[in-house]
């Protein structure tokens, strides 16, 4: 009896030190790896639909709005590779550069769980994102062109990354910081207010689609978009204008803006020898103004400081 006794307390010292193994390698497993969350679905530019229950926490970002975004979440550990047009913010620059032309192996080898692209990827490279998938990684594509859009953005930037919260901070502080600029502005009219022409893309005469987020930028801080009469395609931010409308609009041109940066590679020199641009009112009174591309054509926060400038330039001489 007390031999039987003695082997089946062996038995259970042996049980009770396998199992505190395995609580223990649990424990360790819980806590490298991300929490589960219930079960959320989204749905991306190109219509795919995802539905997941942890977030991403190994992140490839090929587009610096992407990028940006994520560090403003509070996610910098959490992103693995930018873009090689990445150079905000430097906390990330020194990150592997990652690009849509390069093979499927390379991303693989870098283990993601999550790809952040464009439509614009999309549309290129559907072969290498298909042999992607089939790794088994996820790719999302995102690019809002509206502020609305913008805001969803954010959202589902939150979503994926368990960032909910920080994601409703930035829609906040983005919306505060409108109404402290807006609050400062003189109260006029809108037939009142400085007439507005922001160019795009110099070389080919474009403007931004009256719903761009560029747009939302003049019209936030106290101006009037001339080209409101401008017809984007294919639900592009980008509308063609051509040089006969815009002179043919010269005197009520008060503000000539262009954005400078990879989109549009211009020039205050440039823009003062096109032909026929001497004839509008904002070149007459030199009030032609370059603005840096990621602070008006990016969904990001930076997009505060672009309207902050661009109101200190129709209002700072008034």
């Amino acid at each position: 009896m007390h031999i039987a006794e003695r082997s089946y307390c062996l038995h259970c010292g042996k049980a009770d030190t396998s199992i505190l193994v395995g609580l223990l390698l649990l424990l360790a497993l819980l806590a490298v790896s991300p929490r589960s969350c219930p079960a959320q679905q989204i749905v991306d530019q190109d219509g795919k639909q995802l539905t997941f229950t942890h977030p991403f926490r190994r992140i490839i970002s090929l587009y610096p709005a992407h990028t940006e975004n994520l560090t403003q979440l509070g996610l910098d550990r959490e992103i693995i590779g930018i873009s090689t047009a990445d150079t905000y913010p430097s906390t990330v620059t020194a990150k592997p550069r990652f690009s849509d032309e390069d093979n499927a192996e390379k991303f693989i080898a870098a283990a993601p769980d999550l790809i952040l692209i464009r439509p614009m990827i999309s549309r290129a490279q559907p072969d290498l994102l298909k042999k992607l998938r089939q790794s088994g990684i996820t790719i999302v594509s995102l690019q809002p062109t509206t502020i609305d859009q913008m805001y969803s953005y954010w959202r589902i930037l939150g979503q994926l990354t368990g960032k909910t919260e920080e994601a409703a901070a930035m829609q906040k502080q983005f919306q505060a910081g409108i109404a402290a600029v807006q609050e400062k502005l003189p109260q006029l009219s809108s037939d009142k207010r400085p007439g507005v022409y922001f160019e795009a893309i110099h070389s080919k005469m474009k403007t931004f689609s009256p719903t761009s987020i560029a747009i939302f930028a003049v019209e936030a801080a106290g101006g009037r978009n001339i080209a409101s009469d401008a017809s984007p395609r294919n639900d592009s931010n980008i509308a063609e204008y051509g040089k006969e409308r815009i002179l043919s609009k010269s005197e009520e041109i008060d503000v000539f803006l262009s954005q400078q940066g990879r989109m549009n590679r211009i020039d205050m020199e440039t823009l003062r020898q096109e032909p026929g641009f001497r004839i509008i009112k904002a070149f007459r009174e030199n009030r032609v103004y370059l603005i840096d591309e990621p602070l008006v054509s990016r969904p990001t926060l930076r997009l505060l400081q672009g309207v902050e400038e661009i109101s200190r330039l129709l209002y700072s001489s008034r």
